[in-house]
Protein backbone atom coordinates (compact mmCIF):
# COMPACT_ATOMS: atom_id res chain seq x y z
CA UNK A 1 0.00 0.00 0.00
CA UNK A 2 1.19 3.58 -0.87
CA UNK A 3 1.66 5.27 2.20
CA UNK A 4 2.06 8.64 0.58
CA UNK A 5 -1.55 8.29 -1.72
CA UNK A 6 -3.10 6.84 1.39
CA UNK A 7 -2.69 9.54 3.86
CA UNK A 8 -2.82 12.55 0.57
CA UNK A 9 -6.14 10.98 0.09
CA UNK A 10 -7.24 11.17 3.73
CA UNK A 11 -5.94 15.12 3.09
CA UNK A 12 -8.06 15.78 0.03
CA UNK A 13 -10.79 14.98 2.17
CA UNK A 14 -10.20 18.14 3.70
CA UNK A 15 -7.08 19.74 6.41
CA UNK A 16 -6.15 17.38 9.01
CA UNK A 17 -2.77 17.42 11.40
CA UNK A 18 -0.60 14.20 11.90
CA UNK A 19 -2.14 12.61 14.88
CA UNK A 20 -5.66 12.65 13.36
CA UNK A 21 -4.37 11.35 9.75
CA UNK A 22 -3.01 8.77 11.63
CA UNK A 23 -6.36 7.82 13.45
CA UNK A 24 -8.36 7.89 10.35
CA UNK A 25 -5.80 5.77 8.78
CA UNK A 26 -5.88 3.34 10.96
CA UNK A 27 -9.90 3.17 11.12
CA UNK A 28 -10.23 3.20 6.68
CA UNK A 29 -7.93 0.78 6.19
CA UNK A 30 -8.58 -1.46 9.01
CA UNK A 31 -6.58 -4.59 7.85
CA UNK A 32 -3.74 -2.90 7.07
CA UNK A 33 -0.58 -2.56 9.56
CA UNK A 34 -1.19 0.65 11.28
CA UNK A 35 0.85 3.43 10.99
CA UNK A 36 3.51 4.48 13.45
CA UNK A 37 3.17 8.36 14.32
CA UNK A 38 6.76 8.66 13.00
CA UNK A 39 5.87 7.84 9.31
CA UNK A 40 2.70 9.75 9.25
CA UNK A 41 4.78 12.89 10.28
CA UNK A 42 8.46 11.68 7.71
CA UNK A 43 5.49 10.93 4.90
CA UNK A 44 3.92 14.99 5.69
CA UNK A 45 6.96 16.25 5.29
CA UNK A 46 7.81 14.61 1.88
CA UNK A 47 4.28 15.60 0.86
CA UNK A 48 4.91 19.36 1.93
CA UNK A 49 8.58 19.10 0.32
CA UNK A 50 7.52 17.65 -3.09
CA UNK A 51 4.52 20.66 -3.18
CA UNK A 52 1.84 17.62 -2.88
CA UNK A 53 0.37 19.07 0.65
CA UNK A 54 1.28 22.19 2.33
CA UNK A 55 1.03 23.97 6.09
CA UNK A 56 -2.39 25.17 6.32
CA UNK A 57 -2.01 26.67 9.96
CA UNK A 58 -1.61 25.44 13.57
CA UNK A 59 -4.65 24.56 15.71
CA UNK A 60 -4.40 23.87 19.47
CA UNK A 61 -8.10 22.71 20.47
CA UNK A 62 -6.74 23.35 24.13
CA UNK A 63 -3.98 20.77 23.70
CA UNK A 64 -0.39 21.08 22.65
CA UNK A 65 0.01 23.10 19.09
CA UNK A 66 -0.92 20.86 16.23
CA UNK A 67 0.13 21.69 12.65
CA UNK A 68 -2.61 21.62 9.98
CA UNK A 69 -1.83 20.13 6.31
CA UNK A 70 -4.19 20.49 3.26
CA UNK A 71 -3.33 18.76 0.33
CA UNK A 72 -2.45 21.29 -2.90
CA UNK A 73 -4.02 21.43 -6.27
CA UNK A 74 -1.06 19.44 -7.64
CA UNK A 75 -1.03 16.59 -4.88
CA UNK A 76 -4.68 16.07 -5.73
CA UNK A 77 -3.71 16.04 -9.48
CA UNK A 78 -1.63 13.32 -8.64
CA UNK A 79 -4.00 11.78 -6.28
CA UNK A 80 -6.57 11.48 -9.17
CA UNK A 81 -3.78 10.24 -11.73
CA UNK A 82 -3.11 7.67 -9.04
CA UNK A 83 -6.37 6.67 -8.19
CA UNK A 84 -7.19 5.95 -12.08
CA UNK A 85 -4.13 3.71 -12.63
CA UNK A 86 -4.90 -0.08 -12.76
CA UNK A 87 -2.53 -1.89 -10.16
CA UNK A 88 -0.37 -4.26 -12.15
CA UNK A 89 -0.78 -7.58 -10.62
CA UNK A 90 2.42 -9.22 -8.91
CA UNK A 91 4.66 -10.54 -11.56
CA UNK A 92 5.62 -13.26 -8.86
CA UNK A 93 3.67 -14.46 -6.21
CA UNK A 94 4.86 -16.04 -3.51
CA UNK A 95 4.59 -15.50 0.07
CA UNK A 96 5.35 -17.20 3.55
CA UNK A 97 2.94 -19.87 3.48
CA UNK A 98 3.76 -21.11 0.09
CA UNK A 99 7.83 -20.99 0.89
CA UNK A 100 6.95 -22.73 4.25
CA UNK A 101 5.34 -25.47 2.07
CA UNK A 102 7.67 -26.25 -0.35
CA UNK A 103 10.84 -26.13 2.34
CA UNK A 104 8.43 -29.05 4.40
CA UNK A 105 8.30 -30.92 1.06
CA UNK A 106 12.62 -30.59 0.41
CA UNK A 107 12.84 -31.27 4.36
CA UNK A 108 10.26 -34.13 4.15
CA UNK A 109 12.65 -37.22 4.51
CA UNK A 110 14.16 -34.64 7.81
CA UNK A 111 11.07 -35.37 10.24
CA UNK A 112 8.89 -32.29 8.39
CA UNK A 113 5.35 -33.40 7.39
CA UNK A 114 3.95 -31.06 4.46
CA UNK A 115 0.16 -32.63 4.85
CA UNK A 116 0.33 -31.55 8.89
CA UNK A 117 1.97 -28.25 7.62
CA UNK A 118 -1.18 -27.36 5.09
CA UNK A 119 -3.56 -28.86 7.94
CA UNK A 120 -2.21 -26.17 10.25
CA UNK A 121 -2.44 -23.91 8.14
CA UNK A 122 -5.42 -24.58 7.07
CA UNK A 123 -7.12 -24.78 10.90
CA UNK A 124 -5.55 -20.83 11.21
CA UNK A 125 -6.90 -19.30 7.90
CA UNK A 126 -10.15 -20.92 8.89
CA UNK A 127 -9.99 -19.24 12.49
CA UNK A 128 -8.76 -16.19 10.63
CA UNK A 129 -11.88 -16.05 8.50
CA UNK A 130 -14.28 -16.79 11.63
CA UNK A 131 -13.03 -13.41 13.00
CA UNK A 132 -13.44 -11.72 10.00
CA UNK A 133 -16.94 -12.70 9.13
CA UNK A 134 -17.74 -11.75 12.95
CA UNK A 135 -16.46 -8.27 12.19
CA UNK A 136 -18.83 -7.74 9.43
CA UNK A 137 -21.73 -9.33 10.87
CA UNK A 138 -21.31 -6.65 14.15
CA UNK A 139 -23.94 -4.49 14.09
CA UNK A 140 -20.88 -1.58 14.73
CA UNK A 141 -18.73 -2.51 11.66
CA UNK A 142 -18.75 0.52 8.83
CA UNK A 143 -18.77 0.43 5.20
CA UNK A 144 -14.45 0.20 5.24
CA UNK A 145 -14.62 -2.35 8.03
CA UNK A 146 -16.63 -4.58 5.86
CA UNK A 147 -15.01 -3.69 2.81
CA UNK A 148 -11.66 -4.96 4.09
CA UNK A 149 -13.27 -8.17 5.47
CA UNK A 150 -14.51 -8.84 2.20
CA UNK A 151 -10.38 -8.11 1.08
CA UNK A 152 -8.88 -10.45 3.51
CA UNK A 153 -11.80 -13.18 3.37
CA UNK A 154 -11.54 -13.39 -0.90
CA UNK A 155 -7.99 -13.69 -0.01
CA UNK A 156 -7.86 -16.04 2.66
CA UNK A 157 -10.25 -18.35 0.50
CA UNK A 158 -7.62 -18.48 -2.31
CA UNK A 159 -5.12 -19.28 -0.12
CA UNK A 160 -7.21 -22.57 1.04
CA UNK A 161 -8.19 -23.67 -2.68
CA UNK A 162 -4.46 -23.14 -3.12
CA UNK A 163 -3.89 -25.42 0.15
CA UNK A 164 -6.54 -27.97 -0.80
CA UNK A 165 -4.69 -28.32 -4.59
CA UNK A 166 -1.37 -28.78 -3.01
CA UNK A 167 -2.51 -31.33 -0.43
CA UNK A 168 -3.98 -33.36 -3.27
CA UNK A 169 -0.70 -33.04 -5.02
CA UNK A 170 1.76 -33.92 -2.01
CA UNK A 171 2.39 -36.96 -2.96
CA UNK A 172 3.86 -36.69 -6.28
CA UNK A 173 5.40 -33.30 -4.64
CA UNK A 174 7.08 -35.46 -2.58
CA UNK A 175 8.12 -38.19 -4.87
CA UNK A 176 9.83 -35.66 -7.53
CA UNK A 177 11.96 -34.01 -4.94
CA UNK A 178 12.70 -37.51 -3.62
CA UNK A 179 14.28 -38.51 -7.15
CA UNK A 180 16.14 -35.25 -7.79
Amino acid sequence: MSTRHALLGLLASGPSHGYDLKRRHDERFPQARPLAYAQVYTTLQRLVRDGLAEVEGTDSDGGPERTVYRATSRGREELLGWAREVTPPAPHVANEIFTKVVVAILLADGGTDPAAQLLAQRAAHMARMRELTALKAAPDSDLTTVLSADYALVHLDADLRWMTTTAARLTTLTAEVTAA
